[in-house]
């Protein structure tokens, strides 16, 4: 991962429109936003399509020259946006998939089998599962994509001590949801 010296630097340089930086930013964060919103869709295919147009958008964004004050977080809220502009369009409000329904990889699979084997990554999964919206898209934010509090306000334009208390309480479900 890099130094958080290098990633400012590195934001600054997507701010100011530099294709080469932008490259590097889109290989550092499109596996977090297409996990960000795969978790909130479960179609691959769907997933893939809206994380090239997050990146898109992003970009289209810093040509028109709109001021930016957390690319990070910006981002996010971006594919948050899309993910309910998705769901508006296709009506898929209460839809759910089972897991035999997802085609992945080979090569993946194997990947993904060793992480479940290793943590209890597939009961924490099941629990994600049965949250509310709301405590999902939290725990994804702060545990997965590893966003601090004030970039998840931004995010959710919520107060800090909002999502502390959101937090506390997605957690909180999803200790019960595990042990039940």
């Amino acid at each position: 991962m890099k130094s958080p010296l290098n990633l400012q630097i590195l934001f600054l340089k997507v701010k100011n429109q530099d294709p080469e930086a932008f490259g590097q930013f889109y290989d550092l964060y499109v596996t977090r936003i297409y996990r960000f919103i795969f978790f909130k869709i479960n179609s691959i295919s769907d997933a893939q399509d809206i994380t090239s147009e997050v990146f898109l958008k992003l970009w289209q964004y810093l040509k028109e020259g709109k001021n930016i004050k957390n690319l990070n977080a910006f981002t996010y809220m971006i594919a948050r946006n899309m993910v309910i502009d998705f769901y508006r369009k296709n009506h898929k409000f209460d839809e759910s998939i089972s897991d035999e329904h997802i085609n992945i990889p080979d090569e993946q699979k194997d990947i993904l089998k060793q992480q479940i084997m290793d943590s209890e990554l597939h009961d924490v999964l099941k629990g994600i599962e049965n949250l509310k919206d709301e405590y999902k898209e939290i725990i994804i934010l702060k545990y997965l994509d590893e966003l601090s509090n004030s970039e998840i306000a931004s995010v959710l334009h919520k107060s800090n001590g909002a999502v502390r208390v959101l937090l506390y309480r997605a957690i909180k479900a999803l200790k019960e949801n595990i042990n039940n």
